[in-house]
């Protein structure tokens, strides 16, 4: 029986340090943005109801779509954003569950899905367990413009358009406190899963 525990955080909180932890010890981890990504490369199912709803404008020379030029479009329009999440999450729910069987199916005894909207989207129903990776608001500002070079203002708006990592431990299975170092990152997450009995 394969354990299924979504695995989620908020921008900057570490979930990828923890992805990384997970896939370095030989576990499925069916990472969401990822699948994001490939269910709108050419050939796709999406890339034609892309293409279909937002015209020929949006795609580079080779034919791929330009993330730029279709992310101006949605970023300044709700409806048109709505419409690309409507043909995009579907599609991306259906690669990941086709993946979660196939893992299943394969006898793992442990299937992570890194979801970062996780709670937002309303995708609990697709795991048995969820895994929150927290760290302090400071904390997550600090390496959010360190990483992405941000002004404070910048992180500031992007860590308040999500649901707050503070809110979220409140619906979680178990918690992550990643203000530490890796290694106690590692600890943690080693206790958690052997609680769980899934490894």
């Amino acid at each position: 029986m394969s354990l299924v525990v979504g695995l989620t955080g908020g921008i900057a909180s570490g979930k990828s340090t923890v992805s990384s932890i997970l896939i370095e010890k030989g576990i499925t981890v069916i990472d969401a943005d990822l699948e994001a990504k490939l269910a709108v490369e050419k050939g796709e199912d999406a890339y034609q109801e892309i293409v279909s709803h937002f015209g020929e404008q949006i795609l580079l020379e080779d034919g791929s779509i330009d993330r730029g030029k279709l992310g101006s479009i949605i970023f300044n329009d709700k409806e048109q954003r709505l419409k690309l999440n409507s043909i995009v999450h579907p599609a991306v729910r259906k690669r990941m569950l086709m993946k979660k069987t196939k893992a299943c199916e394969n006898g793992e005894k442990l299937i992570i899905m890194d979801i970062p909207l996780l709670f937002e989207s309303q995708l609990t129903y697709m795991v048995d367990k969820t895994l929150l990776v927290f760290v302090e608001e400071d904390t997550q500002l600090q390496r959010l413009m360190e990483r992405n070079q941000l002004s404070k203002d910048e992180a500031l708006a992007r860590v308040n358009s999500q649901m707050r990592l503070k809110d979220k431990t409140e619906l979680a299975d178990a918690v992550i406190d990643n203000n530490g170092t890796i290694e106690e990152t590692k600890k943690q997450l080693m206790k958690i899963l052997t609680n769980w009995k899934a490894i």
